[in-house]
């Protein structure tokens, strides 16, 4: 059994009584290190991260899934990791963001919006010798490689 595909399922077990959590990801490194990022509508709570953890060590134990050692992370992505869900982009509304698209170019704004297939930004547009201009601009989700949240300490 793929190991990745049944840590996905025991979270979804677990989490399926909480509308507001949801899966991030799950990666078992070479290294024995199996990493579990869960996000939520209004963050994620220590208590859940250790209920998940429980439950997902508890049943690969019982169902030995895992042969060798391994070390189980459970926590939310930290705030230099991408986006990667409709839900996530939402709960960034406000926050500006740095874009890679699919063919190169490279994109920053202030997230405004967010629909099923689509995001909102606020960008500045500055042409030589015009002052800067903020325009909206709708950016497809499916022409974007990667989307992290900037960090401000103004």
């Amino acid at each position: 059994m793929n190991i990745e595909k049944r840590v996905k399922e025991l979270v979804e077990e677990k989490i399926a009584d909480k509308p507001n959590l949801f899966l991030v990801d799950v990666k078992m490194h070479s290294n024995g290190k199996l990493i579990v990022l869960l996000d939520g509508d209004n963050g994620v709570g220590i208590d859940d991260c250790v209920q998940v953890s429980r439950h997902v060590g508890f049943h690969l134990e019982e169902e030995n899934v895992i042969e060798t050692a391994y070390n189980l992370e459970v926590s939310s992505p930290g705030i230099d990791y991408p986006l990667s869900s409709i839900r996530q982009y939402a709960k960034n509304v406000g926050r500006n963001l740095a874009i890679k698209m699919a063919d190169g170019a490279k994109r920053e704004g202030k997230l405004t919006a967010v629909t099923e297939d689509a995001i909102i930004i606020e960008e500045k547009i500055k042409e030589k010798g015009k002052k800067a201009e903020t325009i909206e601009s709708v950016i497809p989700i499916d022409k974007i490689t990667e989307t992290k949240v900037l960090i401000s300490f103004k």
